[in-house]
């Protein structure tokens, strides 16, 4: 079919390639490579339809009970809700495909009507094969991403939205079911205990993330500061010192800070009462609010190291020439430190304090390992939350132990809800996206 060259048939070739894919490239544009990819790519969706359409039904049902048949037999919910993300990600790489064949016919369209000739077929080839290059290069990374990354995570949300619960709600022996908000309302909502366990969980994790990142932070500012102004000649085994709490490894330091404070036989009330600063044993983990400020000091031990060097390293690119000049003008060290070296610290190290902070919202170790989030409070017989537990640390108790997967991924949703705007505001101070977007 000829094809006039003052974009009258520039409709027509839209339509053909929208009723099917490549047919513009093989009849009009007579560009057989992508004609014959494009529509054998059709062909095997089309090929799949029965199979597809199974798949998507099973994701709006989630199966039915069949409390009949063998349990190896009976619908697993599960296996359907991943199946059918899955199933709807491939017809979403199906739809870029589509829209990206359109527009290849209008491209290839408009090429014509600029030259007034089609390209040859080796030609043609060449510059397919080009261009598609860096997409099959990255297609692979692409597949796995999609597979590895975005479906557990829609897979992450969906089950929020479901009732996928012990005991009466666990496949393949019963079906999971949708219920809407349900879940939200019960935890966001309500006046029962699980409402009640959220919201204090969630107000001591504000609390807990809010402490640990600012204590650690000014903890290890001063630090630095202090170190910077003495002029021993040990100062760098100060310094080496202060940061192996950080290159310790979490786990093994936070379990013996918990053998070390236990209240009956830890070594810190044995020495303090061998001394004799304490008559009585502390609790340093016996009661909420002596368990949550011991966190806050250990964390403190824990993490001051990085900041302090982190601070070193800022406070090095000073001038001294400023602080000479400070002197000068009659300003003391507390001065010269309020009013220069801190502005300047803080420009600095903003974006690491607020990466900080959503690194503490999910510091699981810090928590779990201390305290496997003791100690008990009124609703912990019900919700298994004790007074140290963070979102983080009872999502991990919901999943193993409850086995209540639909309100851990309601805490999960509310977590990502909380901390994307950190990650995203983060992501666009670098350097690589402000350089990126001009």
């Amino acid at each position: 079919m000829e094809l006039k060259r003052d974009k009258s048939d520039y409709k027509k070739v839209t339509l053909i390639a929208s009723c099917f894919m490549g047919a513009s490239h093989l009849f009009f544009l007579k560009d057989y490579v992508k004609g014959v990819f494009f529509a054998l790519c059709e062909l095997v969706f089309l090929a799949f339809i029965p199979f597809i359409t199974k798949k998507i039904a099973g994701l709006i049902t989630l199966g039915s009970p069949h409390p009949e048949l063998p349990i190896k037999m009976r619908d697993n919910s599960i296996f359907m809700l991943i199946d059918g993300i899955l199933i709807l990600s491939l017809v979403a790489i199906f739809v870029i495909v589509y829209v990206l064949s359109v527009k290849s016919a209008q491209s290839g369209y408009k090429e014509y009507c600029r030259t007034g000739r089609f390209k040859s077929q080796k030609e043609l080839f060449d510059s397919t094969m080009g261009k598609s290059f860096p997409i099959f290069g990255l297609a692979p990374a692409f597949v796995m991403i999609l597979i590895f990354v975005v479906v557990p995570l829609v897979f992450s949300v969906l089950v929020a939205f479901t009732n996928y619960s012990d005991p009466s709600h666990i496949p393949p022996n019963n079906t999971v079911d949708w219920v809407g908000f349900q879940n939200f309302v019960e935890l966001l909502g309500g006046q029962n205990t699980w409402s009640v366990g959220f919201l204090r969980v969630a107000v001591w994790t504000l609390v807990w993330a809010v402490l640990a990142t600012f204590t650690c932070y000014f903890g290890g500012l001063i630090v630095a500061v202090w170190l910077k102004e003495i002029n021993f000649h040990i100062s760098p085994l100060f310094r080496f010192i202060f940061i192996l709490p950080y290159a310790v490894p979490s786990v093994v330091s936070m379990l013996v800070w918990k053998n070390l404070l236990n209240g009956s036989f830890g070594i810190v009330n044995r020495t303090l009462m061998s001394i004799g600063l304490i008559s009585q044993p502390v609790p340093w983990l016996g009661t909420p609010i002596m368990a949550q400020f011991t966190c806050v000091l250990i964390n403190l031990w824990a993490g001051f190291g990085y900041f302090m060097l982190l601070s070193m390293g800022t406070m090095t690119a000073i001038s001294e020439d400023m602080n000479e000049a400070a002197k000068i003008d009659g300003a003391n060290r507390r001065q010269i430190f309020s009013k220069i070296t801190l502005p300047l610290v803080l420009y600095q190290t903003l974006p690491l304090i607020i990466m900080s902070f959503a690194h503490n919202v999910n510091n699981f170790g810090a928590i779990y390992f201390l305290t496997n989030g003791a100690p008990t409070v009124a609703d912990s017989t019900t919700t298994m939350a004790g007074g140290t537990d963070i979102l983080v640390t009872w999502i991990y108790k919901l999943t193993i132990t409850l086995m209540k997967y639909n309100y851990a991924s309601v805490i999960a949703v509310m977590i990502f809800i909380v901390l994307a705007p950190f990650a995203i505001w983060q992501f666009r101070q670098t350097k690589a996206y402000k350089e990126g977007s001009v």
